[in-house]
């Protein structure tokens, strides 16, 4: 971002102290000027952001000292203090009334002495106060104004009026169980986990009275495999990025009702963890069965034994690391489990199938070890395990990175060792042995490079923000994200808090398509910076942009109601955290509009 955009200090602060006692300040930098329409302004709403005045234009703002209320001072001088004695909220207030008192300034800027909104909060004002005097600009002297520029954004304030919600659907206790209990992943889990609890109870009951007693070893250690495959393949990167393809090709003229559903396939991981849960059904039996020959003499091979239960235990702590409440608590346990134990369980089926394969061919008239390997189905799905999962690895590498500082609650990382596509993601880390992120990429207009963004959501994205890395371990291909699905849709309402706007600019950016689009952030200037901003506007001249800052939080799910009815879109897309998203989905969903967002496991 070039320094002329990016003012790193206030010249002038213009403070007048109202009669309420609360104080309005008007807060210019160095560039760009930030003017805020007076309630006269023909566009009340908003506040536009502009660029500073043409070269040339004379600006007469020397004076570095204001005087307010007959008191001189300068802005570095607006302490904690000062602030109090202005009508703003400090840490010491907010003690005092046992932090009840709520404000939209931060303790930070108030120590920097940058407290640029008046708290409305304090007053019950419906909507941020405007001010009828003129920001206040210095141009440095050495600052040249780009006089062809022309962009604009707006901050926008929450209509008084928006469209009123319609009743929901049904029943309170159909709609818990049919958007929160029963959702497409969980039927996808059911679906998968009932296919292979009914051929198991048919083998039990069918095999009753053999001997030995139960199913064939072979075909049970065989499912166990072919369901371990299933729950690989569909988390594949390339089979993932070709259903996407697949799905995405579902053509306009298509009825809503189906296309609303096959929106829906990013509920994939139900595939995923019923097929996992489903091989250590399996496992369980298998292991059930060999103890039972084992303890009866007519298995004697203790080295199956105790790979046996050495792999349950692996498969088990799989599946209990995989549990939402444990995976949000630890995810970097989660991971690590995934990973170690998942690489460790492979090696071990691969001594199982050996050693079984080894007790077998020792049997008269049987065939030799090597054919009785080739001829096992597990040996050939264990191949194709083995390989889909080493293939993302042998793309492992370490790529340049130039990080841009948007403030210090995000950064914006560019890439340029690859051409990237539309809404894909890319996963990144500076320890590939320890934990990977994902994140959408956002394509540079010259088709060559991307970015990604960023921003203050735990520890590891907090150390990129506070030291950004030059260099970032990368592997596998990038992946399909979820907002993919809305080109099935002919308009659409994109639903962003904070950094939700880098996936949502992904797609905008790359395949751009008739859309609203709502931005909830604090201060998003300040905190994403003014590319990003003009990026959202290109996308959307219409975008609303709330900041949170100054207006307080809004009711997502009625601003998102009121865009879906002015833009008669025909679904909702929300990228926001998993509360927000889970809230804006069934708010919709439960009064029957389609809507998507990410789960927890997508």
């Amino acid at each position: 971002m070039s320094q002329q955009h990016r003012p790193d200090r206030l010249d002038l602060v213009n403070a007048s102290v109202h009669s309420s006692g609360a104080a309005s300040l008007v807060i210019a930098m160095e560039s760009p000027a930030k003017v805020t329409h007076g309630p006269n302004s023909p566009d009340s709403n908003h506040t536009t952001h502009q660029k500073h005045p043409a070269e040339g234009e004379n600006i007469k703002t020397d004076p570095s000292d204001l005087i307010v209320d007959n008191t001189t001072f300068h802005p570095e001088n607006l302490t904690t203090a000062k602030a109090s004695s202005l009508g703003y909220p400090t840490e010491n207030t907010l003690e005092e009334h046992d932090g009840s008192l709520t404000t939209n300034t931060s303790f930070e800027d108030l120590e920097k002495g940058m407290a640029p909104i008046l708290v409305q909060n304090q007053m019950r004002a419906k909507e941020p106060e405007k001010s009828d005097m003129e920001a206040v600009v210095r141009v440095r002297g050495n600052h040249t104004a780009n006089s062809s520029y022309t962009s604009t954004w707006k901050i926008s304030v929450p209509p008084e009026n928006p469209a009123e919600l319609p009743t929901k659907r049904a029943g309170r206790i159909y709609r818990g169980i049919r958007h929160n209990f029963f959702t497409v992943y969980q039927r996808l889990f059911v679906i998968c986990l009932a296919a292979n609890l009914i051929p198991i109870i048919v083998l039990l009951v069918t095999n009753r009275h053999s001997k030995p007693w139960g199913p064939n070893r072979g075909d049970v250690a065989t499912a166990v495999a072919a369901n371990v495959l299933a729950a690989f393949l569909i988390r594949q990167e390339h089979i993932l990025n070709a259903l996407y393809q697949m799905m995405c090709a579902t053509p306009w003229w298509f009825p809503l009702r189906v296309r609303r559903m096959v929106a829906k396939f990013y509920h994939f991981g139900g595939v995923h963890s019923g097929c996992a849960t489903s091989a250590t059904v399996w496992f369980v039996l298998f292991t059930a069965l060999i103890t039972k020959d084992y303890a009866s003499g007519h298995y004697d091979q203790p080295g199956v034994m105790v790979i046996s239960y050495l792999l349950l235990g692996l498969f088990i702590s799989i599946c209990l690391s995989a549990i939402p409440k444990f995976r949000f608590v630890s995810h970097n346990a989660f991971e690590a489990v995934h990973r170690f134990a998942g690489w460790t369980a492979v090696a071990l089926f691969w001594a199982l199938i050996l050693l079984v394969s080894k007790a077998a061919s020792e049997a008269p008239g049987t065939d030799s070890l090597g054919m009785t390997v080739v001829k096992s189905p597990a040996f050939w799905i264990l191949a194709a395990i083995t390989f889909f999962t080493i293939l993302p690895w042998l793309r492992l590498r370490k790529v340049e990175a130039f990080p841009e500082i948007l403030s210090n609650h995000a950064v914006r990382i560019h890439f340029k060792y690859m051409k990237i596509g539309p809404i894909l993601g890319v996963r990144i880390s500076d320890n590939p042995l320890k934990e990977w992120h994902a994140f959408a990429s956002i394509p540079a207009a010259d088709g060559q490079s991307f970015s990604l963004i960023v921003s203050d959501a735990g520890d590891w994205t907090k150390r990129q923000i506070a030291k950004p890395s030059h260099a970032y371990w990368v592997r596998g291909i990038p992946i399909t994200g979820i907002l993919r699905m809305a080109i099935v849709f002919r308009r659409i309402v994109l639903v962003a808090t904070g950094s939700g706007i880098g996936p949502c600019l992904s797609m905008l950016v790359s395949h751009p398509m008739p859309c609203r689009l709502l931005w909830s952030t604090p201060n998003p200037e300040q905190t994403y910076g003014e590319n990003i901003m003009e990026a959202v506007c290109k996308a959307d001249p219409d975008a609303m942009i709330i900041n949170t800052r100054a207006s307080g939080r809004p009711d997502i799910v009625a601003l998102t109601y009121h865009l879906y009815v002015q833009s008669n879109a025909e679904a909702v897309f929300c990228i926001s955290n998993n509360n927000l998203t889970r809230k804006v989905v069934y708010g919709m969903e439960s009064r029957g509009i389609p809507a998507y967002g990410p789960i927890w496991d997508s």
